[in-house]
């Protein structure tokens, strides 16, 4: 797959993210509907962030290393925006719950940088 398709790819399935995003956050109170209503919210918010993180580390990968050293690294981008997400998402999610504190914050960016090591080693 070239890497205009893939970059076009992520831009419509992020911006259908976005589409189900702001249909779940005008349409379902994410307190009142309880736990599925949340997890639509988070789902839908996942995805987005994904499309977002993706979008960009693909970008600066094409910038700063050329087209044919982006195509080589777009399952690294995908991991990095994977984790990336994860970490707003957890973030977002233990602050909706009254429990981030900013060490709690910090020990998980720590965690999901340790894990991003443990792959970059391999």
């Amino acid at each position: 797959m070239s890497l205009k398709v893939y970059i076009w790819g992520l831009i419509v399935s992020m911006l259908l993210a976005l589409a189900i995003w702001l249909f779940v956050i005008f349409n379902i109170d994410p307190y009142e509907a309880g736990l599925i209503g949340q997890i639509f919210f988070f789902a839908s918010f996942f995805l987005f962030l994904l499309g977002i993180f993706v979008n960009i580390l693909v970008w600066l990968r094409t910038k700063f290393l050329g087209g044919d050293v982006a195509v080589g690294t777009m399952g690294l981008s995908f991991r990095q925006g994977t984790l990336l997400a994860i970490l707003a998402i957890t973030l977002i999610g233990l602050n909706m719950g009254g429990y981030l504190i900013w060490w709690v914050g910090l020990l998980i960016t720590a965690g999901i940088f340790l894990i991003e090591l443990f792959f970059l080693s391999r």
